[in-house]
């Protein structure tokens, strides 16, 4: 028998749950589909939120051959066979080109991503991919030029009640069974916005109950979870529990913990690249200013891991987690340009002091551009106090210092060269 999962997914877009920005009354999916002019795209999303099933509803609307890649098992052969098959079948398509779905695009490699641009750019298929992981990094740029990129949200929590519902009213396996929903916030933690979890753990609190009558609570399935804990993760969804644990030990200063949920990942064969990114990510928004070292440390680990490859890239990840769990830590830079940006959203497009701005001809000269400004290397210190903010936000205060010995030697300076400020 299929899984809950696939034997729920919806067939049209009025079956389709979630992700109202795009497929929603009037919003640019639906558009597009319904008037059958699909332009190339690429949709970017977390597991379970309806990416595949998106590609699938297209397939049955549009009267167009439909073909379907997996980035994780196909090659560089497998994509120029399936070009040279949509060239045929235009021929006998009356609806538009051939589409070409890969799944997980992220996972092609930039040869086989070269071998796409051609039939992409010519119009032999029209390309839908789908992503986890964000398409700026994973995806060719000439590509990712030609196809306009999707972003796909996790499932809010009364989408997820929506779908929960409607699969013990509708499947015909489920409807064998009375099932009450008595508590729903365990259920819905532990989907934690993805609809295939949510399938997968109905599923299996419902396979594991012996009444007819099924009550689900927290404490039932938050039981039946820790008996089984990969039993609703099947498609390796949890690698997202995962890599928060791991930066959430790095944060945390716990070596031993970041070190194992490293390890849980090299074993799970997560790709080494996803690990290495998140390690520069914790580098500058965790351990920050209290230690500079370690933004260089995690960038020369991402640029080794793709020198060395595998296995031994392993130890470099290893050498850079111990690192950055066992770093001060601070995230004063991290807070400071939210603040930085929550303060340009408010204040908007303010000017430029006349004395900061750039003179290069005689004109702007004339009207003072640049006028007084002091170069601060003629000072002692290589310093003097001016504005440097634009006038309505004299004096504002967005950089804090935070309490560690590395921000405090630079807080002390600071406070040295403004005498009051920071």
């Amino acid at each position: 028998m299929q899984p809950l999962a696939e034997r729920l997914r919806p067939q049209t877009l009025d079956d389709y749950i979630g992700q109202k920005h795009l497929v929603g009354e009037k919003a640019i999916l639906r558009q597009m589909i319904e008037s059958g002019r699909i332009a190339s795209f690429i949709l970017w999303g977390p597991p379970g939120v309806g990416k595949t099933t998106l590609a699938r509803i297209i397939a049955n609307k549009l009267d167009r051959p439909f073909y379907t890649l997996s980035a994780v098992t196909s090659g560089v052969k497998d994509v120029r066979e399936v070009i040279e098959k949509a060239k045929s079948s235009r021929f006998f398509s009356q609806g538009g080109n051939p589409i070409l779905f890969i799944d997980e695009i992220h996972r092609f490699s930039k040869s086989q991503q070269d071998s796409l641009l051609g039939a992409v750019e010519n119009g032999t298929v029209t390309l839908i991919g789908a992503t986890t992981e964000n398409p700026s990094f994973e995806v060719i740029t000439p590509l990712l030029s030609r196809c306009q990129v999707y972003v796909l949200k996790s499932l809010q929590d009364e989408d997820l009640l929506e779908l929960a519902h409607r699969a013990v009213s509708t499947d015909m396996e489920l409807k064998k069974r009375e099932i009450i929903f008595d508590e729903t916030e365990a259920l819905l933690r532990f989907a934690g916005g993805d609809a295939r979890k949510l399938l997968n753990i109905l599923e299996l609190v419902i396979a594991a109950e012996p009444e007819e009558t099924v009550h689900f609570t927290n404490e039932v399935v938050t039981e039946r979870l820790q008996q089984n804990p990969m039993a609703y993760d099947k498609d390796g969804e949890i690698h997202y529990d995962i890599i928060s644990a791991f930066i959430k030990s790095i944060r945390g200063s716990d070596p031993d913990a970041a070190i194992y949920w490293l390890a849980r990942m090299v074993a799970g064969g997560e790709d080494p690249k996803f690990i290495a990114r998140r390690l520069v990510i914790s580098a500058a928004e965790d351990v920050g200013l209290a230690n500079p070292n370690a933004l260089l440390l995690a960038n020369a680990c991402f640029d080794a891991l793709q020198k060395i490859g595998w296995p031994e890239g392993r130890i470099i990840l290893a050498e850079t987690t111990v690192y950055l769990a066992s770093s001060p830590k601070s995230n004063s830079a991290y807070l400071a340009i939210d603040d930085a940006l929550a303060l340009v959203q408010k204040t908007g497009n303010l000017p430029v002091p006349l004395h900061l701005r750039n003179s290069p001809t005689k004109l702007m000269k004339d009207l003072e551009y640049g006028k007084n400004y002091k170069y601060a290397h003629n000072f002692p210190n290589h310093f003097v106090e001016q504005q440097f903010l634009p006038d309505e936000l004299k004096n504002t205060s967005i950089w804090h210092v935070q309490d560690n010995p590395a921000e405090k030697k630079h807080g002390e300076w600071l406070r040295f060269l403004w005498k009051g400020r920071f």
